[in-house]
């Protein structure tokens, strides 16, 4: 019998052994042993195998907590949420109680479904278990509370328990940073070190998943110093979270020297990086590196390639688009709609709509986002009348449209110059589908309005929104100016904008552009010297002409104007 026990006592066995060792015990008194049964259970679980997990489950006369718990968690980490909680319910009919590590798995399937109302029961039932200040069980309700955004509830729970351990420390920091509460999660980790609590790894990526703005780098960089004081930037996790955090404040340089210095970065830190140049701007360089997550053997995710197809959108260069479909249809991911819903984004903006129109049809499944693509591709090229047909399937397909769907159609009405379809577009919107407009409708409405020569309507339009109103909406009106000659209202909401954009220069710019139209030389040369004193820098032009074998990029002096 010693073989078994051996394999028992180790952490994982193949699909083969398992089945090898579940047929041995059948044969012996092992099978009535809840310890073994246990053991075998757990092997199945990690090996996906479900069916038999049940089977061993099932077959075993004496249950324990821990048969229990384990039956339970492994369909809780399949994403069978239901069998686990029926599991649960069954489980409290029997003489076998729940423990912390009960709860625990079933507060964690709460929030894995989103299942609010069934987390609070199970809450419920933890404080009448008598486990409410369990550090197992705590910690579990104020992640489960977090991810669920109920902060305020989860920070009750941590408030509640006397003694916090690390890792309720850890869950409560990490709760306020992914809620987007970073100067929250800094004040608690400020008490956990005044009570003497030694921060560890967990502790670091908590504070620093809530630093999402280039404002914040400084504060981003005084972490990474306590990293390098703390001797943590050696932990593979936190070094990627310090990537993703570099990355998302805009700050790639720093982004790149942290994952130059690890030795195998993950997919996630690969990710982080790529997309982090691709977000600043770098399209270049993050096409660079894509290729060079190809060649180290790593399989990028639909959400990565879908962000290098946005990238090559955005350089409306479709080469480097061809190439990533080219790696779609190679490692046949292209019926993925999340990808598929990209190629025809991009293909639209690089022009070659015919393309992206071919994907839309070959496309097993199309969902809201895959017609939103080709709406606004067929938009952006003038074909209005295809975009209400595609809409019209929408609808006929029983989907339900989004506010990308009228975004897109109103971007076709003001391509097509649809005053009447745009303003029905924005009625429905409104009165049928109960979409509350956002600052994208209301750019279009003003535009479709004001390049009609409506200025006053859209004019009207904007002083009936609540305060304050978007800079885009003033933008798109005084652009709408600029086209029909209207210096009087352009001078109107030009004052408004410096007001509230003082430090921006593309519309006194614009301003500027107006006067010299109307042939007021001093007033754009005067509107010119305050950009020049006001030391505003313009936005560089940027043009790009395609040789045959080279993209040559020719970008207008970045000076101050």
């Amino acid at each position: 019998m010693q073989g078994p026990c051996l394999c028992l006592s180790k952490v994982y066995q193949s699909l083969s052994r398992t089945n090898q060792l579940h047929a041995l015990f059948l044969k012996t008194h092992l099978r009535h042993d809840p310890f073994y049964a246990t053991r075998l259970l757990r092997f199945y679980s990690i090996n996906g195998d479900l069916r038999s997990a049940r089977q061993v489950f099932d077959e075993s006369p004496h249950r324990s907590v821990y048969l229990w718990n384990s039956i339970i968690r492994a369909h809780a980490q399949a994403y069978r949420f239901e069998d686990a909680f029926s599991l649960f319910a069954e489980m409290r009919r029997t003489e076998i109680k729940p423990d912390n590590f009960t709860y625990a798995c079933i507060v964690r399937a709460c929030a894995d479904s989103f299942d609010l109302d069934g987390l609070k029961l199970v809450h419920c039932g933890v404080m009448v278990a008598g486990l409410g200040l369990d550090s197992i069980c705590s910690s579990a309700l104020v992640s489960a509370y977090s991810r669920l955004s109920l902060v305020d509830e989860a920070s009750r729970v941590f408030n509640g328990i006397r003694q916090p351990d690390l890792v309720l420390w850890n869950s409560m920091i990490s709760g306020y940073g992914g809620g987007g509460f970073w100067d929250k999660g800094l004040q608690l980790f400020s008490e956990m070190r005044s009570m003497e609590m030694v921060p560890d790894g967990y502790t670091i990526v908590g504070l620093l998943s809530g630093l999402a703005d280039s404002s914040l780098i400084s504060i981003g960089e005084g972490i990474h110093g306590l990293c390098l004081k703390w001797n943590l930037d050696s932990n593979a996790h936190v070094s990627s979270v310090l990537v993703s955090m570099y990355s998302r404040c805009m700050s790639m340089n720093s982004a790149h020297g942290v994952f130059s210095g690890l030795s195998m970065p993950d997919l996630v830190t690969w990710s982080a990086l790529i997309t982090g140049f691709s977000q600043s701007g770098d399209y270049d360089k993050a096409l660079f590196f894509f290729k060079n997550l190809n060649m180290e053997g790593k399989k990028p995710d639909s959400v990565l390639i879908a962000s290098m197809l946005a990238a090559a959108a955005q350089m409306a260069h479709v080469g480097p688009g061809c190439e990533i479909h080219a790696y779609v249809l190679r490692h046949g991911i292209e019926s993925d709609v999340m990808i598929s819903s990209a190629l025809i984004a991009m293909y639209s903006k690089c022009g070659f709509l015919g393309m992206g129109t071919r994907v839309f049809e070959i496309m097993p499944e199309k969902n809201i986002v895959s017609y939103n693509s080709l709406i606004l591709g067929l938009g952006l090229h003038g074909l209005a009348s295809e975009a209400f047909r595609m809409f019209d399937e929408i609808l006929g397909n029983g989907l339900k449209p989004d506010e990308s769907t009228f975004s897109a159609l109103l971007c076709a009405c003001c391509h097509a110059g649809l005053v009447k379809d745009g303003r029905e577009v924005f009625r429905r919107m409104k009165d049928e589908f109960c979409i509350q407009a956002r600052t994208e409708h209301y750019v279009h409405m003003v535009k479709l309005l004001g390049m009609e020569g409506r200025l006053e309507e859209a004019y009207y339009l904007i002083l009936s929104l609540p305060e304050p109103v978007d800079s885009g909406i003033w933008g798109a009106l005084l652009l709408c100016c600029d086209v029909c000659g209207n210096l009087d209202l352009a001078e109107i909401v030009a004052q408004g904008l410096f007001q509230s954009n003082s430090e921006k220069s593309a519309y006194r710019v614009m301003l500027s552009n107006i006067y010299a139209g109307d042939g007021r030389w001093d007033d754009a040369k005067k509107l010119r010297d305050s950009i020049t004193e006001g030391k505003l820098m313009k936005m560089p032009g940027l043009s790009w002409i395609k040789g045959s074998e080279f993209l040559f990029d020719q970008n207008i002096p970045c000076s101050r104007i």
